[in-house]
């Protein structure tokens, strides 16, 4: 009677054992394609509605603004995109996808206000949704506020 308990249970381990390993294989191989997914997302250009393309800021540039949306900048975007802009915030490396560098001229004079305005809106993993979070005209200050990063200084003369 021993014996026959003892060879039911070492196949009961056996086969506990080897669910175990089905199991750590399928949540490592999920774990993977998670990856490879997010890192392929990351490459893809944003896809901008052409109506919103061709939205222009509503707010005109005043120093009440831009204080303003620097506040909320330095508040919900600065961990990734920097203080400064430039993609290197303390959190920027926990990311696959790189923060975009805003002061980069050449890239920001490629998009509209209406496309900075559409990204801010909708985000896009890992960068999330404003939306919801903040107004419109907060947004748009926003805009703004990204537009004077990759502008030139007034100092560098």
């Amino acid at each position: 009677m021993c014996e026959t308990f003892l060879t039911a249970m070492s196949t009961d381990a056996q086969i506990s054992l080897k669910t175990r390993k089905i199991l750590f294989a399928s949540l490592l191989a999920i774990i993977c394609v998670a990856l490879v997914y997010a890192a392929l997302q990351g490459d893809k250009p944003w896809i901008v509605p052409e109506e919103v393309r061709r939205l222009r800021n509503p707010l005109a540039p005043s120093e009440s603004t831009l204080k303003a949306a620097r506040e909320i900048y330095l508040e919900q975007c600065a961990q990734c995109h920097g203080e400064h802009g430039k993609g290197d915030g303390p959190e920027a490396m926990m990311h696959s996808t790189a923060p975009a560098d805003l002061t980069d001229a050449g890239r920001m004079n490629t998009v509209t206000d209406g496309e900075i305005f559409y990204q801010i809106s909708e985000g896009r993993k890992p960068m999330p949704s404003f939306k919801k979070r903040l107004t419109e005209d907060q947004r748009w200050g926003l805009v703004l506020l990204v537009r004077s990063l990759s502008a030139p200084s007034v100092d560098a003369k």
